[in-house]
């Protein structure tokens, strides 16, 4: 039901942008992404309210990344800028029918995730 693309292999400094295309019957109240480095656990980077637009994000990705999203295509991004050694890591993208903001962190509160893109960044 999530397809997530994007990913690669980027020097440090460099940007990039990940998508995730979702079938129109997919539920959801918030669609986001996470990450997850190599012998590390699920770490969120961004939550996006489908309604509302309403943006939240990761502690260590904050003013770097952008998440958004486009109704018509149910499609859902991550801009990513100024990025570093440490966001490389499998991005993965799913969607949450909570609407509880003290939740929407967690990945237990997401029902359906995609495949995950891997994202390398070079120092």
């Amino acid at each position: 039901q999530l397809q997530a693309s994007g990913g690669g292999l980027v020097q440090a400094g460099g940007s990039q942008r990940l998508s995730c295309a979702a079938s129109e019957r997919t539920f959801r109240r918030y669609m986001g992404w996470f990450r997850q480095a190599s012998g590390k656990g699920r770490e969120f980077v961004a939550t996006i309210n489908w309604s509302t637009g309403y943006e939240y994000y990761g502690d260590s990705v904050r003013d770097r990344a952008t998440i958004s999203r486009d109704n018509a295509r149910n499609t859902m991004y991550l801009q990513m800028n100024s990025l570093k050694p440490e966001d490389t890591a499998v991005y993965y993208c799913a969607v949450s029918s909570s609407g509880i903001l003290s939740a929407i962190q967690s990945p237990g509160s997401y029902y359906s995730w995609g495949q995950g893109t891997q994202v390398t960044v070079s120092s």
